[in-house]
C-alpha cells in the first residue's frame, strides 16, 4: 500500500487496529483517527474494545470516532462511554450517541432509562428522540415523572417526535410542570396534534409566567389553524419581550388573522428590525387592502430585510 493511499480504498482495518496496542497513546489515538477514515463497520469492534483504553484522550477520541457509524452495536459501546469517569469522554459519548439513526441502535439505549445517573437518563432520551422507536413511549411517559427537569424536558423531547394520539393525555399534564423547560418541550411537543386537547393545552401556556414558553407557544398556535387562539394573540403583540411578539406576529400571519392587521401594522414603527421584518411578513400572508397604506409608509425603511418583505407584502396584496 503507497503511503498516500486513503485508508477508505485499502481497507486496511486489522492493519491499523494492531496499533492500538502502542505504547504511545499519541499513537493509539491516531489509529482510531485512521479507523473511521476507513469508514468500515469492521473498525466498529476495534473501536468498542478501545473504549477501554487507560488513556482519556484515546478514550474521548473513540467517543467521538464511534459517532461516525450506526446500529446497535455502537448503541452498546457508547452507552458504556456514558458511564467513564471522565466527563470529556462521557460527554462525548452521549453526543455520539445522540447522532445514531438505526432504529435498532434503541435496545441497548433502553437499558439506561432507570440509571441512577441524571446525566445518563438525559442523554439516553436525547438519544432515543431521533430513533422514534414506538416501544419508547412507555418509558419517556414514564420519565415524566423524574425528578430531573432536564430529564423530563428529553422525554417529552422522545415523546413529542414518536407523534403517537395516545401520548397526548400525559402531554397535556405536562404542562403544568414546574420546570419552564419542560412546559416549553410541551408547548412544541403537542403541536403534531389537531386534537382540541392538545390546542387548548398549548393555548393555555399562551399565559405562561415564563416568556420562552410564551414565546414557543406562541409559535406553535400558528401551525395549529385554529381561528380561536387570534383574542390570545393579539393580546401577546404588548408583551414585554420581543421575542414573543416576534412569534406571535407570524402566527397571525400563519392564520390570515385580518382583524389583526392594524394591531400588526403599528409594530412596522417598531425600534427591532427583526420584529418590522416579521410584521411586513405577515401582512402579505393576511394580503388585506388595508395594510396598503401601511406597507407603503415604510417602503423606505432604513433596514434592507424589512425593505425586501414590505415590497413583497405589497406585490401580494397587489396581485390579489
Amino acid at each position: 500500500m503507497a503511503a498516500n493511499e486513503p485508508f477508505e480504498i485499502s481497507g486496511d482495518v486489522a492493519a491499523i487496529a494492531e496499533r492500538l496496542r502502542d505504547r504511545d497513546a499519541g499513537a493509539r489515538r491516531v489509529a482510531v483517527m485512521e479507523l473511521v477514515e476507513t469508514a468500515d463497520p469492521a473498525a466498529i469492534p476495534y473501536l468498542a474494545v478501545a473504549l477501554s483504553d487507560h488513556s482519556t484522550e484515546v478514550r474521548q477520541q473513540v467517543a467521538v470516532a464511534l459517532g461516525e457509524f450506526d446500529g446497535r452495536d455502537v448503541a452498546a459501546a457508547l452507552v458504556l462511554g456514558l458511564t467513564d469517569a471522565d466527563p470529556n469522554v462521557a460527554q462525548a459519548s452521549a453526543e455520539s450517541l445522540a447522532e445514531l439513526k438505526d432504529p435498532a441502535a434503541a435496545d441497548p439505549i433502553l437499558t439506561l432509562l432507570g440509571h441512577s445517573s441524571a446525566f445518563v437518563r438525559r442523554s439516553a432520551l436525547r438519544a432515543l428522540k431521533e430513533l422514534r422507536r414506538p416501544d419508547a413511549l412507555g418509558p419517556a411517559v414514564a420519565a415524566l415523572g423524574d425528578p430531573d427537569g432536564e430529564v423530563r424536558a428529553q422525554a417529552v423531547g422522545v415523546i413529542g417526535y414518536l407523534k403517537l394520539a395516545q401520548s397526548v393525555p400525559a402531554l397535556v399534564a405536562a404542562t403544568g410542570d414546574s420546570d419552564a423547560t419542560v412546559r416549553r418541550a410541551v408547548a412544541s411537543a403537542l403541536g403534531f396534534s389537531a386534537l382540541a386537547e392538545a390546542r387548548d393545552a398549548v393555548a393555555s401556556l399562551l399565559d405562561d409566567p415564563d416568556w420562552q414558553v410564551r414565546e414557543t407557544a406562541a409559535e406553535a398556535v400558528g401551525k395549529s389553524g385554529d381561528t380561536a387562539v387570534v383574542r390570545p394573540l393579539l393580546r401577546l403583540l404588548d408583551d414585554e419581550y420581543w421575542q414573543v411578539r416576534l412569534k406571535a406576529v407570524r402566527s397571525l400571519g400563519r392564520l390570515k388573522a385580518r382583524e389583526a392587521v392594524a394591531a400588526i401594522g403599528s409594530t412596522l414603527a417598531g425600534t427591532i428590525a427583526n420584529l418590522r421584518k416579521e410584521a411586513a411578513a405577515a401582512l402579505g400572508e393576511i394580503a388585506d387592502p388595508a395594510s396598503l397604506p401601511l406597507l407603503q409608509e415604510h417602503a423606505n425603511d432604513p433596514d434592507p430585510d424589512v425593505r425586501k418583505n414590505v415590497r413583497w407584502a405589497i406585490g401580494r396584496i397587489g396581485a390579489r
